[in-house]
C-alpha cells in the first residue's frame, strides 16, 4: 500500500514548542546543550562499560542497552525540535511523520521493556543470591534483550498502521513538536474512536503494566533487604533507587500522555520534553553518581587516556 494515497495532505505544519521568538532562541540553545550531554554522557557509559572488565554482569549488559536506546530515542525528536525552534514555520512531511511516529514508539518502548528487565535482574539478584548466575546467565539476558527489541517492534508497527489508515483532508497544522498518535487521531477526517481505545490498549496498557510490575519487584526487593547486614542492604537500596529513580521520570509521563482517551492537553508538549529530552540526559547521572563501581571504572578509563 502506498503511504498517503487515502488524503490530501503530503506534509504537516507542526506548531512546536513555542510561537515566542526570544523564548525560543533560549530554548534553542537549552536543548542543544540538553542533545550533546545526552551524546556525551550515554556514550560515556556505553565505552566505560564495553572497555571496563569488572563491568561485565547482567545489571552493566542492560545499562549498556540502555544508553544505546536513550541515543536513539532522542535522537528521533531533539535535532528536529532544536532546527525547528529557529524557523518560523515548522513542517514535516506525511513519509517523515509516520517514520518520526514509527521510531518513537519503537525506541520508547524498548526502553520500557529495558527497564521491565533490569527490575527483574535486579529482584534476582538481591532475593536469590545463591542461584543469581545461573538463573539471569548471558542466554537469558540475550533473550530478554531481544524480546525487548522484537516487543517493540510489534507494538510501533501496531501504532503506525493505525495511523497510516487514517484519512487526512485538512487542516494539517499539528500542536506538538513532533508526530505522535494523538495529535494525528485529532486531524483525521473520520471518527477515531475505535482506533483511540486500540492506542490506549496498546500503548498506555503497556506502560501502566510494565509500571506495575516494576513497583512489585522493587516492593519484593524492599521487604528481602530488610534482613540484610547494613552495608549490603545500603548498597542494595542505593542501586535499586537509581533505578526506580529512572522508572518514575520516564514512566510517569508515558502513563499520563497515553493512558486516556485520544485527547490532547496543553501541558501534553511539556510532558513530552520531559520523557523524550529529560530523562535519557539524566539517565547517566542517575547511574553513575551512585554507583561506586562505574566511577572507578570512568576513572581507570580516563587514566588510561593520560
Amino acid at each position: 500500500m502506498e503511504i498517503g494515497n487515502k488524503n490530501n495532505v503530503t506534509e504537516f505544519i507542526l506548531h512546536g514548542l513555542t510561537q515566542d521568538k526570544t523564548v525560543a532562541k533560549v530554548c534553542f540553545s537549552l536543548f542543544l546543550a540538553f542533545y550533546v550531554a545526552i551524546i556525551l554522557g550515554n556514550l560515556l557509559i556505553i565505552l566505560t562499560i564495553k572497555t571496563s572488565e569488572q563491568l561485565n554482569s547482567p545489571m552493566y549488559f542492560f545499562l549498556s542497552s540502555l544508553s544505546f536506546v536513550d541515543i536513539s530515542y532522542s535522537t528521533v525528536t531533539a535535532p528536529k525540535l532544536i532546527y525547528d525552534l529557529l524557523l518560523e514555520r515548522k513542517t514535516i512531511s506525511f513519509v517523515g511523520c509516520i517514520a518520526q511516529l514509527f521510531a518513537g514508539h519503537f525506541f520508547g518502548c524498548t526502553e520500557i521493556f529495558l527497564l521491565t528487565a533490569m527490575a527483574y535482574d535486579r529482584c534476582m539478584a538481591i532475593c536469590r543470591p545463591l542461584h543469581y548466575t545461573a538463573i539471569v546467565n548471558r542466554h537469558v539476558c540475550a533473550w530478554l534483550l531481544a524480546a525487548s527489541w522484537v516487543g517493540a517492534f510489534v507494538h510501533s508497527l501496531v501504532q503506525t498502521l493505525l495511523a497510516m489508515q487514517l484519512p487526512f483532508c485538512g487542516p494539517n497544522e499539528i500542536d506538538h513538536y513532533f508526530c505522535d498518535v494523538h495529535p494525528l487521531l485529532k486531524l483525521a477526517c473520520t471518527d477515531t474512536y475505535i482506533i483511540g481505545v486500540i492506542v490506549v490498549a496498546n500503548s498506555g496498557v503497556i506502560s501502566l503494566s510494565c509500571f506495575l510490575v516494576l513497583l512489585v519487584s522493587y516492593a519484593v526487593i524492599l521487604v528481602t533487604v530488610r534482613t540484610r547486614f547494613s552495608e549490603g542492604r545500603l548498597k542494595a537500596l542505593c542501586t535499586c533507587s537509581s533505578h526506580l529513580t529512572v522508572v518514575v521520570l520516564f514512566l510517569g509521563p508515558c502513563i499520563f500522555i497515553y493512558l486516556r482517551p485520544s485527547t490532547t492537553f496543553s501541558a501534553d508538549k511539556m510532558v513530552s520534553v520531559f520523557y523524550t529530552i529529560v530523562t535519557p540526559m539524566l539517565n547517566p547521572l542517575i547511574y553513575t553518581l551512585r554507583n561506586e563501581e562505574v566511577k572507578k571504572a570512568m576513572k581507570t578509563l580516563w587514566s588510561r587516556k593520560e
